[in-house]
């Protein structure tokens, strides 16, 4: 796809099972489906500057797939296909069909569409009678399968690009096996965006598959062009270098002499922080900013392509002199390409894997997995949204402006509860007519609980000079104010949520409880140690032909409550013993494992014997 400058590649017939996407190496992405791994397949492998474009993924099947791209405002939609071959049931192609007429029925009629498939039918040469819909550069006669692919395209009025291009016949057949010559891969667009299209033919000698030969077609977008925001793109300062001696000198010097050759930093914070960022700037650099790709493709390394360009030239030779030397001389360079690539494989693995062993190593083992991740998502960034009535979002500035509306109504709501109209007391009128808005109920607070008026007005300028902005894939909003809440992640955050929290329980206090109840624990406590292993308890044991069981309970206001429990399995020899011989096996066993727990504590010990 690099060497051809091809943007989007729909494949069939993969076999592969599954249904994600994945990295291919060179910023190249796979998004595919399959449900057998010995039959049908079908996916569309995508450049990177279109990965970051694509809004949506439809896996109808593992005949149908489409992605829906928005490419300079305009609306792609690229639908991968695979028909039934000709022997198949006609339900099964009934089926196919149907499944594309629904992708296509839920395509907006302005939105662009691309169909790239194996529709395993021949168009013929000729048009007659169908001429809005193909021309009459096809290969051989029409039959049925065939009849089905102009069918489809009169319904969804769309065009057989294929046929509108006079070339010859060896670059319009896309099947070739022994004498068999034909043309089943097509590429179909609306007949209204036809005048986008200026070239369509086969490739020859490119050995991408054995009998099929890939299909190109070039499609020129007409869009508007619009200006584009600058999009700051955060740099980084190295600080990991420092990890080397080095580093670390060179940056004690410099961090000095910036400090004017003191040793102990002065008091003012805000000054000592911009001198460390400028001298570590300086002296460690900056990233660029932008996140690395194919981090896992270091085995494409020269040999690997050269054994490659090889093979391929081998191919091209074998497709234009059918002999049986360049036949021979193309399948020795095939299992020794095949050999070569497994060799670059398992040679960059064993180094990976030797790396990853060390200490160091450990930073790239998470990168390594962020990134798989990652490539495993269909939908990377969000680039276009909906507005509230549902319209799509395209151009930069409304989509910022969305996430800054969104965000504002988001974190500035108060969680409203509807207000009671019978059973209403006087106190919780009150409380309503008196309620208070935003940050209000902090400085009440904080005022009610005593502390001092300078300290709340400090806190209050910390809230009133906060704003918050939203960097999203088309850039960075504008700046709003958040006046509901607490600061996320201040650690000043804490205390006042107590500080409110004490104060809202201060009506409905009451008495301590001794026991508490949660969903899988039981607390029970004092407001002493000795008062908490002075309750009385007991320790239940249980027997059974499998093993032992044993639960403690301790009682608190005549009620007996269940503290821990724990089991073991018996050996194959004890099972045998008698019930007498298990009970008392179990009290010893109890005892021994629980003895550092009920030491000290009075406690009756219980048996499914007897007591």
């Amino acid at each position: 796809m690099e060497r051809r400058k091809v943007d989007i590649l729909f494949v069939q017939e993969t076999r592969w099972k599954g249904s994600k996407a994945r990295s291919i190496g060179a910023g190249f992405k796979l998004f595919y489906y399959g449900v057998d791994s010995k039959r049908n397949g079908v996916g569309v492998v995508l450049k990177e500057e279109f990965v970051r474009n694509v809004l949506e993924v439809k896996r109808v099947s593992d005949r149908v797939m489409s992605l829906k791209l928005e490419i300079e405002g305009v609306m792609l939609n690229v639908v991968s296909g695979y028909a039934p071959q000709v022997g198949c049931e006609l339900e099964e192609k009934e089926r196919f069909w149907s499944e594309l007429d629904e992708v296509m029925e839920s395509i907006s009629t302005g939105e662009r569409v691309v169909i790239g498939a194996d529709f395993n039918g021949h168009v013929g040469e000729g048009n007659r009678g169908d001429e809005e819909v193909m021309d009459k550069f096809g290969v051989k006669e029409r039959n049925l399968e065939g009849q089905m692919v102009v069918d489809f395209a009169k319904r969804m009025d769309m065009a057989v690009v294929n046929t509108y291009f006079q070339k010859r016949e060896e670059h319009r057949v896309t099947y070739k096996s022994g004498r068999r010559r034909t043309q089943v891969d097509y590429i179909l667009c609306r007949r209204g965006n036809l005048k986008e299209i200026s070239d369509c033919k086969v490739v020859v000698g490119e050995s991408v598959a054995k009998q099929h030969r890939m299909v190109v077609c070039r499609m020129n977008l007409m869009v508007c062009k619009k200006k584009k925001s600058k999009i700051e793109i955060e740099k980084k300062t190295k600080w990991w270098k420092l990890k080397k001696e080095e580093c670390c000198e060179e940056f004690r010097q410099k961090l000095r002499q910036a400090l004017g050759g003191q040793v102990v930093l002065p008091d003012d914070w805000e000054t000592t922080a911009k001198v460390i960022r400028e001298t570590g700037r300086k002296v460690l650099g900056v990233s660029t900013g932008r996140r690395k790709e194919d981090k896992e493709t270091w085995w494409w390394n020269e040999e690997v392509q050269d054994s490659i360009q090889r093979k391929r030239l081998a191919k091209k030779k074998w497709d234009m002199d059918r002999t049986e030397d360049n036949r021979q001389e193309y399948k020795e360079l095939q299992c020794r390409v095949k050999r070569e690539l497994s060799k670059a494989k398992q040679k960059a693995y064993d180094e990976l894997y030797t790396r990853l062993d060390t200490r160091e190593g450990e930073k790239d083992l998470y990168m390594l997995a962020r990134q798989r991740d990652r490539d495993g998502k269909d939908v990377q960034q969000v680039r276009v949204i909906k507005d509230r009535d549902g319209r799509v979002l395209k151009s930069e500035e409304s989509v910022q402006r969305r996430w800054k509306e969104y965000f504002d109504e988001l974190m500035n709501e108060e969680n409203e509860r509807e207000k009671r109209v019978e059973g209403v007391n006087s106190v919780e009128q009150k409380t309503w007519r008196k309620r208070m808005t935003g940050c209000q109920e902090l400085w009440y607070c904080m005022r009610k609980s005593g502390v001092a008026e300078k300290y709340v007005r400090v806190v209050q300028d910390m809230y009133e000079r906060s704003r918050r902005v939203v960097r999203c894939a088309v850039g960075q909003t504008e700046e709003f104010k958040v006046e509901v809440g607490l600061h996320q992640g201040s650690a000043l955050s804490p205390f006042l949520f107590a500080m409110v929290m004490n104060q809202l329980s201060e009506e409905v206090r009451q008495e301590s409880p001794w026991t508490m109840m949660f969903a899988d624990d039981i607390v029970i406590c004092s407001e002493s140690r000795e008062q908490v292993v002075g309750k009385p308890g007991e320790v239940e044991t249980n027997t059974s032909d499998r093993g032992l069981g044993a639960m403690s309970y301790q009682v608190v206001e005549e009620k007996k409550w269940p503290v821990l429990y724990i089991s073991s399995e018996l050996s194959m020899r004890k099972t045998k013993y008698s019930s007498l011989e298990k009970d008392c096996l179990a009290i010893k066993w109890v005892v021994l494992t629980l003895r550092y727990y009920l030491l000290g504590w009075a406690f009756i010990l219980c048996s499914d014997h007897e007591r």
